[in-house]
């Protein structure tokens, strides 16, 4: 019934909510996401799912991104915006939706403030999860994951039962490739780069959470950032 209630609730919303999760690897943006999607009726636009998503659904900018990324290019500003543009227009994102991942540069955040002008929006908050490097070193190196479900584990914070097994399978879990010290100080360096001119940008509806603290104390910042849920 409860879900029903919010449904329900979602379908009587009438104001949109437009904001962007801003963080480095490993931040905590992609476990608070889920309850922000259902707590504030929105659609959640990770730039990474998009793109496969397209490409898998064969759309106009799906397949101008595929035929970069197969070429080994890196995806043009124009296409991941065209991408999010035909995202903006799905009925699940009709309450509004929160970005993940993008913009990563000051000139993508131009360019999405001149799409939302021309629906007669604007982004309303962004959430800046702040985080020491030192500190998502420690998460991101001893992260372990399940790679059929995305299960995800700790080998200290969140250890599976048994020790390099999923829990609910038993099947191995895996290191993924970036999730070393190297790999994870070359993606600190290069969003601290990006970053601080898109919050510079935002700089008036910028709120910054401490992203050190619990689950549940962080997500009640999220969710002060965001205002009232549906």
């Amino acid at each position: 019934m409860s879900e029903l209630r919010r449904r329900l609730r979602c379908e009587e919303k009438t104001e949109k909510t437009m904001a962007i999760l801003v963080g480095p690897p490993g931040c905590g943006k992609g476990t608070a996401s889920p309850r922000i999607k259902a707590d504030y009726c929105v659609c959640h636009l990770a730039t990474g799912d998009m793109l496969r998503d397209a490409v898998r659904a064969g759309t106009e900018m799906g397949k101008a991104a595929k035929a970069v990324m197969e070429r080994g290019d890196l995806v043009s500003d124009d296409i991941v915006v065209g991408i999010i543009k035909e995202n903006l227009g799905k009925p699940q994102c009709k309450g509004g939706f929160i970005l993940d991942g993008f913009p990563r540069t000051l000139k993508q955040a131009s360019m999405l403030d001149d799409i939302l002008a021309t629906q007669g929006g604007k982004i309303q908050s962004v959430v800046n999860f702040e985080i020491a490097d030192e500190t998502l070193v420690e998460r991101i190196t001893g992260r372990r994951v399940h790679p059929a479900s995305g299960r995800s584990y700790h080998v200290k914070f969140a250890p599976p039962k048994v020790e390099g097994k999923d829990d609910i399978t038993g099947e191995p879990l895996i290191q993924r490739k970036d999730d070393n010290e190297e790999a994870l100080r070359n993606r600190l360096a290069q969003f601290h780069a990006q970053t601080k001119p898109i919050l510079e940008h935002y700089k008036p509806v910028v709120h910054n959470v401490d992203a050190t603290k619990s689950i549940e104390k962080v997500y009640e910042q999220v969710s002060a950032a965001l205002g009232p849920k549906v």
